[in-house]
């Protein structure tokens, strides 16, 4: 991502979970707190999807400039993460236990979280969002790009959950990410002229990330 990304293993359900972590500016300098963790979930691995796919790079970078320590992770199979593509279960699992070594960390224990997905990252943190809350573990707030809602039985999220949608999506359609969103009167961002990847409209994403935490 950076010169200043920091790479490692952790343990996880089957093995080793290959993590990247960027700190704010001021926390690596020593100058000031963060204002929060975040977490953020790649698309899907079948498909070429892993922590450094531009949409989940875009995410990372936006939320370090808002001041969240940000942690990635690929799934099982990508990278030097352990294990076969699980569907989403055992990513579910693999992502808890990420949150617990972020939780571990000194002074991470009490911060605020962020939860933010790209594609089937989506799919995967609304289903950890959901195990979080039954376990009365407050989720401050949640960003979806491209939510999978037309190929995945996507959870519901909070209210005050960021949904961005490109116009032009082909592999997830609009309509889908509607339907999903309807019953739980939950506002769609639509990106006119994107699609799925958001080629070339990166810079809008972030914009809109942004401009929702003023």
């Amino acid at each position: 991502m950076n010169v200043h990304t920091q790479k490692s293993l952790i343990a996880g359900p089957v093995g080793n979970i290959e993590i990247a972590v960027d700190l704010p500016d001021a926390v690596r300098e020593g100058t000031g707190g963060p204002r929060g963790i975040a977490l953020v979930a790649h698309p899907h691995p079948l498909f070429g999807g892993t922590m450094d796919n531009k949409v989940a790079q875009t995410l990372a970078r936006t939320l370090v400039q808002l001041n969240y320590i940000v942690y990635r992770s690929n799934f099982r199979g990508v990278g030097a993460t352990d294990g076969v593509h699980d569907n989403g279960t055992g990513e579910a699992d693999d992502l808890l236990a990420v949150l617990a070594h972020m939780r571990a960390q000194p002074g991470y224990a009490d911060l605020p979280l962020v939860l933010a997905g790209f594609s089937f990252g989506t799919f995967v943190l609304s289903h950890v969002a959901k195990r979080l809350r039954d376990a009365g573990q407050a989720v401050e707030r949640m960003v979806f790009v491209g939510t999978a809602a037309s190929r995945w039985s996507v959870a519901d999220v909070p209210e005050n959950t960021l949904v961005i949608h490109g116009e032009t999506d082909d592999t997830v359609p609009i309509q889908s990410v509607y339907d999903w969103a309807r019953p739980q009167e939950l506002p769609v961002v639509v990106i006119p002229g994107a699609e799925h990847f958001f080629h070339r409209k990166l810079h809008i994403l972030k914009r809109i990330v942004v401009d929702a935490w003023r």
